[in-house]
């Protein structure tokens, strides 16, 4: 499998050397391949999302570095950074954050046309990603018509619209109940198998995290 993630020697601190000097990463190394889903398992406070952030480009690190498709970003300016963070890393997060204004279609649409796809190739492309999780029937309701489970789903596919190499999720189904838990993780999961992509998943359920590829922990700014 070819690599799509890899991070290497991940260091960041805050506050560099005042007094409230804050090492949250302390070395992590992680690669992550198309076709693999991995899960990060790690407590409250320990730096996940900071992981994630530097991970989907989103925060630079304090040392080490970060590859994506093989291309160091760090040798990248500001501007080629946002492009390809834009063209190969989706998100989602625990609390879908959907437009409420527009329908289920129009989300997924919405980040297409901001890429310069066509409207007609966009809608297609949307309906064919909510047909993947079941929702085809609900394209025209908006955010409010959909339950907390449908919502997140839809969600999933905003993320995988624009076909990123990359999907980075932190705590995806942690705000739903156990049931409607693994219905979305099932959803989740076939996205990622029928596109191919490498996916890292924060979790805190460990049921979930036992049927993805493999596990690792973040131990004291490390990956283990």
């Amino acid at each position: 499998m070819s690599e799509v993630l890899g991070l290497n020697g991940i260091e960041k601190t805050y506050n560099a050397g005042k007094p409230n000097e804050i090492n949250v990463l302390r070395g992590a190394s992680l690669q992550v391949s198309a076709g693999e889903v991995v899960a990060l398992v790690a407590p409250s406070g320990s730096g996940k999302s900071t992981l994630l952030h530097i991970a989907g480009l989103l925060d630079t690190p304090t040392a080490g570095t970060v590859r994506l498709l093989g291309d160091d970003m760090g040798s990248l300016g500001d501007g080629r950074r946002t492009e390809a963070r834009r063209a190969q890393v989706g998100f989602v997060y625990q609390f879908h954050h959907l437009l409420p204004e527009f329908t289920a279609l129009e989300n997924i649409v919405l980040p297409q046309l901001a890429n310069a796809v066509e409207r007609g190739d966009a809608e297609a492309r949307a309906l064919e990603l909510l047909g993947t999780v079941g929702l085809e029937a609900r394209a025209s309701h908006r955010p409010a018509e959909l339950s907390g489970g449908e919502q997140q789903r839809v969600a999933f596919c905003r993320a995988l619209a624009n076909g990123p190499a990359l999907l980075l999720a932190d705590e995806p189904t942690g705000n739903l109940d156990p049931g409607t838990s693994d219905t979305v993780f099932q959803a989740l999961v076939t996205l990622v198998r029928e596109t191919g992509l490498a996916a890292l998943i924060a979790t805190h359920n460990l049921d979930l995290a036992a049927r993805m590829d493999r596990t690792v922990r973040l131990e004291n700014g490390l990956l283990v």
